[in-house]
């Protein structure tokens, strides 16, 4: 076994060791802890110049939706003044129009009322018509079958008159 003074020299030795090798490792870290810096301060760099161009386009956005918003408001005043300078001619039309669509409606009414009227008069004078037509070729048939019989009837009183002598 080691004696206590040996484990303590041993332990200085490796305290010793683990503290140059420490001053080793903070070296290397201190360079690596350097160059991460520049790297972040590059990138903070870059972030920054690109947030300050997105900044600007947006402001140049901003400029061009102001530049719009007046002229759609200029636009806005123009249509809001704009009259029609024949607005009362046409409010008297319009009125007009109203006024004969009302007339209109009872018109119609009376319209339809006498064309069914109309419809109904000729059916009856239609059917009334062919009743006339077939009356009259029953009064040509009677008066046939009558000019027939007078005739047949005068043959046979000529025939009787002629027996006669």
């Amino acid at each position: 076994m080691m004696s206590s003074e040996q484990q303590n020299n041993q332990l200085v030795v490796q305290n010793s060791g683990s503290l140059s090798f420490s001053s080793h490792l903070s070296k290397e870290d201190e360079e690596m802890s350097k160059s991460a810096l520049s790297t972040f301060k590059a990138k903070e760099e870059e972030i920054e110049r690109k947030k300050m161009e997105v900044r600007e386009r947006v402001q140049i956005q901003l400029g061009r939706v102001e530049e719009e918003t007046k002229r759609l408001a200029t636009i806005r005043e123009e249509l809001e003044a704009l009259v029609d300078p024949m607005r009362k001619e046409v409010a008297v039309v319009r009125k007009r129009i109203d006024s004969i669509n009302k007339e209109l409606k009872p018109l119609g009414h009376i319209c339809q009322k006498k064309e069914k009227e109309y419809k109904d008069a000729l059916e009856a004078f239609n059917d009334k018509n062919r009743e006339k037509v077939q009356l009259i070729s029953r009064l040509m048939e009677l008066v046939s079958e009558s000019e027939r019989l007078r005739m047949k009837k005068l043959e046979e009183l000529s025939k009787n008159i002629d027996s006669m002598q």
